[in-house]
């Protein structure tokens, strides 16, 4: 595996890392899956501020990406991304996802960010396939840091053992 590239099963909202990536929703407002934890853990801090992003601009587009404190979480950042909601008839669904992930990225590096954590950003409730994300996950985290040097380690962190398998075996 590559150096700067890790693999972690467990809990994204106890990593000690600059910033964790949550894959939210449109509305920043919190939902289900990792959105629910990450806003329960780090507290009303993240709403406050997600609320701020929404007011100045209306939520956060499926593909891109902003960022707000972490609250109560070991993390300083949260970067906020929305995935697409997977379907045969999008044709663009592979684009917008690795777009969520460049734009997190982009987002760390102007935010002096070195450590960063993603979850299986559009696998659960927009049941993107789980073995096609992590292909274009890691594909999109490993040309970002060949380009960019400023991050030191990108964690892939899974919450179940059907994606850790997956990126097992992609990364080895």
């Amino acid at each position: 595996m590559n150096r700067r590239i890790d693999l972690f099963r467990g809990d994204i909202t106890k990593m000690e890392v600059d910033a964790i990536v949550n894959a939210a929703n449109t509305s920043l407002l919190g939902g289900g899956g990792v959105d629910g934890a990450i806003h329960r853990a780090g507290g009303r801090a993240i709403l406050e501020e997600c609320i701020k992003i929404r007011d100045k601009q209306g939520g956060c587009k499926v593909g891109e990406a902003v960022i707000t404190t972490a609250g109560n979480m070991p993390a300083k950042y949260v970067i906020h991304t929305v995935g697409p909601v997977w379907s045969q008839s999008n044709k663009d669904v592979d684009g917008l996802l690795a777009s969520a992930y460049q734009n997190s990225l982009k987002l760390a590096v102007e935010n002096q960010v070195k450590t960063i954590a993603f979850p299986n950003i559009s696998t659960g409730i927009y049941h993107f396939p789980k073995y096609e994300a992590a292909g274009i996950a890691i594909k999109t985290v490993r040309s970002f840091l060949l380009e960019y040097q400023q991050l030191d380690q990108v964690v892939f962190v899974c919450f179940d053992e059907v994606n850790y398998s997956i990126y097992e075996q992609l990364l080895s």
